[in-house]
């Protein structure tokens, strides 16, 4: 997957389509979605699991956990935080890991 911005709301809108349900944009700049989980080690084996995955495509989002929650935050801080192809790859492999 390239670097290529998405540079238009269409583009977005078609691009968010692909994301499985529950992401949103944020400013136009970056992807975030909130994961619920059934206590604190599900939470915490999801985030490992998040944090390889990003890790093998070198693409690293921010996250905010707490006991059974984890919200997910991704841009594309090399390009200015905004968003990119790298941002739905990553979304959609994180889609995969939920």
């Amino acid at each position: 997957m390239s670097d290529s911005t998405i540079e238009n709301a269409f583009d977005i809108e078609k691009q968010l389509a692909t994301l499985g349900e529950g992401w949103e944009v944020v400013d136009g700049k970056k992807l975030r979605k909130a994961f619920e989980f059934k206590g604190f080690l599900k939470t915490m084996s999801f985030v490992n699991a998040v944090a390889w995955e990003a890790n093998r495509i070198m693409h690293h989002p921010d996250m905010e956990v707490s006991f059974s929650c984890c919200v997910i935050n991704i841009t594309t801080h090399d390009a200015g935080n905004v968003l990119t192809e790298k941002d739905i790859q990553l979304a959609q492999n994180i889609d995969a890991l939920f």
